[in-house]
């Protein structure tokens, strides 16, 4: 694959930069956040490694931008940031995966051939419409409506709502929500699954008699018609 490494810390820039090269790819450096939109944007890559505190422009911008002149570019942010409200915002920028510093290069290898098979999933036909109860999403221009009311979501809590819905009516885990629809571990000591959860209630039932998201304690949360 053709991968561009955006990071500031030279060292650890050349680092992934030789590992990945070991395992065959081509791979591009760039140390600003400018630098890198430049090259995201004037050559194709296959994946981009974005460290999150750049210069000039920070990996979120940089991020936000390129999902959107190339939606389809996996992008990988690396930081030093942890916390649920920094995955939170990675994720809203349009991040497929998120790895935290320090990390063993196996893991982050790990992380690209799920994000990349994520990527290059079967073609299989898609119906036009999905639907379930009387919520309704349109999977060619990605609307969501429920009654004909039109729900405006973000990227990460569009692809929850999807998986949940396409598994509705079984209980599913942190676990797996984390592995399906962020391609990661599950970490115990975040609780970003939870906060998108909440996001989604809000906008898919709150002015909605029959609620759709519901938590089983201990167990996770479940897409299913209750009162």
């Amino acid at each position: 694959m053709k991968i561009l490494i955006v990071e500031d810390e030279a060292r650890i820039a050349l680092l992934v930069k030789r590992g990945l090269e070991e395992q065959g790819h081509i791979v591009a450096v760039a140390y600003d956040g400018m630098a890198g939109k430049k090259l995201a944007l004037q050559h194709d890559y296959d994946l981009l490694i974005s460290d999150i505190i750049l210069p000039l422009l920070s990996g979120i911008e940089l991020c936000r931008e390129i999902r959107m002149a190339k939606p389809e570019l996996p992008v990988i942010l690396l930081t030093a940031l942890g916390t649920t409200d920094d995955k939170v915002e990675g994720f809203d920028a349009g991040a497929d995966d998120y790895l935290v510093k320090p990390f063993d290069f196996r893991e982050l290898l790990v992380r690209i051939r799920a994000v990349m098979n994520r990527k290059n999933g079967t073609g299989a036909s898609i119906s036009p419409v999905t639907k379930y109860a009387d919520l309704e999403i349109n999977n060619q221009t990605k609307s969501v409506t429920r009654s004909g009311k039109v729900i405006a979501l973000t990227p990460k809590e569009l692809k929850l709502l999807e998986y949940m819905v396409q598994h509705a009516d079984r209980v599913l885990t942190r676990a797996e929500i984390a592995e399906k629809v962020w391609n990661t571990h599950f970490d115990t000591g975040t609780n970003f699954i939870d906060v998108y959860i909440n996001y989604l209630r809000k906008k898919i039932d709150k002015d909605f008699s029959d609620k759709l998201i519901h938590t089983r304690p201990g167990l996770g949360f479940i897409f299913t018609i209750e009162k």
